[in-house]
């Protein structure tokens, strides 16, 4: 693990082949129990960021993707929904990245990213694959899962990584870059805590979709990176969510 900034403590680790997590921890002392926003940084030929981070945190983030190639090569920036930890820079990562361009889901694009934009949207349809060199990523719309109409996932077909968002998001500061270890309980109690869920009757379905990916990386924007079988976590979290 590389720290960028030993200030705020961010920091780049490579998670699977080619792609690098960037994490920034958030102290106890700003929010209760300490937190994380992380992004993905794909190092492909086209390479992609998944997540922007918050507009606030553009020069922490900027300064890790620089550590490992330059900004200006950035050709995609992605995200899952419409959030300002998912795209709140978006608009900083245009100008710093002349040849970047949004990408997210056809609703996104649709309700909110091409009014707020400095450009177009490439919006993708779902069970699109978006090729991006040796990274091929499979969009998955996923209304409502966990929040909002427009919420989609990226699966990296070549390393059976899911981009995952919002799912198992875990309290702390994400000092592990990468656990084998429980996400589903640590994730579970700090949503019952801040139940963030939409409930969506279709919750079940879409997280079969998902598992049968059969992910083996699941790259979560808040906490660690968990390495396993993927798509039994994945299922396990169905459970819980049908039961209530």
């Amino acid at each position: 693990m590389s720290i960028t900034n030993s200030e705020s403590g961010t920091n780049v680790h490579e998670v699977a082949e080619g792609i690098f997590r960037i994490n920034t921890p958030i102290p106890p002392s700003v929010i209760p129990g300490g937190f994380s926003f992380n992004q993905f940084l794909l190092a492909s030929e086209e390479p992609l960021l998944f997540h922007t981070g918050p507009r606030k945190m553009f020069p922490l983030v900027s300064q890790a993707v620089g550590s490992v190639l330059p900004v200006e090569s950035l050709r995609h920036i992605a995200f899952s929904h419409f959030e300002a930890d998912e795209c709140g820079s978006l608009n900083e990562w245009l100008a710093a990245a002349p040849q970047a361009q949004p990408v997210c889901g056809r609703i996104a694009a649709l309700v909110s990213v091409n009014d707020v934009s400095d450009r177009p949207a490439q919006d993708l349809a779902d069970d699109e694959v978006l090729a991006i060199g040796q990274h091929r990523l499979r969009w998955f719309d996923a209304p409502h899962l966990p929040h909002g109409w427009e919420t989609g996932y990226m699966f990296e077909e070549n390393t059976q990584t899911l981009l995952c968002g919002d799912l198992f998001t875990q309290p702390g500061q994400g000092g592990s870059p990468v656990t084998e270890g429980d996400i589903l309980e640590p994730s579970e109690a700090f949503r019952e805590k801040m139940d963030y869920f939409s409930h969506s009757t279709k919750a079940a379905v879409l997280l079969e979709r998902l598992a049968q990916t059969g992910p083996t990386t699941l790259a979560c924007m808040h906490g660690s990176v968990w390495s396993g079988d993927g798509g039994t976590l994945l299922r396990a979290l169905s459970e819980r969510l049908t039961v209530e």
